[in-house]
């Protein structure tokens, strides 16, 4: 929680090693992951994950645990939107899949589980 401002290419750049370190696994099973949209007033950032993540099984539990460790981790955000896209094919239209558990961040915390993702199968 520091006093200065960061930029947006610096808080850019932080998410973007955020996800390298602590999600390596999206790169060496062949998907990737890119910052959509970035509000750094808000605090909200949209997350698109793509490659072999548009047809993982585990990818809403990926997504699950970005959402939860990228705003305990990074001080300046506060939303995390993110999803796989994958229109073609996938059942899902242009909506993002749903995840169980998911809450809103408007403070509510079942707390019932410690904040673990949970498979959707």
């Amino acid at each position: 929680m520091s006093s200065e401002a960061k930029s947006e290419d610096d808080l850019r750049e932080e998410i973007g090693t955020f996800l390298q370190a602590n999600f390596p696994q999206i790169e060496m099973h062949g998907g990737s992951a890119a910052i959509q949209n970035l509000d750094r007033e808000s605090g909200d950032v949209s997350i698109q994950l793509g490659g072999a993540c548009s047809g993982c099984g585990i990818s809403p539990m990926t997504i699950q645990a970005i959402k939860k460790r990228m705003v305990s981790e990074i001080a300046e955000i506060e939303t995390v939107h993110a999803n796989t896209g994958g229109g073609g094919g996938s059942g899902h239209g242009d909506k993002s899949p749903s995840f169980p558990g998911e809450t809103t961040d408007s403070g509510e915390s079942g707390g019932d589980d410690g904040g673990a993702p949970t498979a959707p199968f």
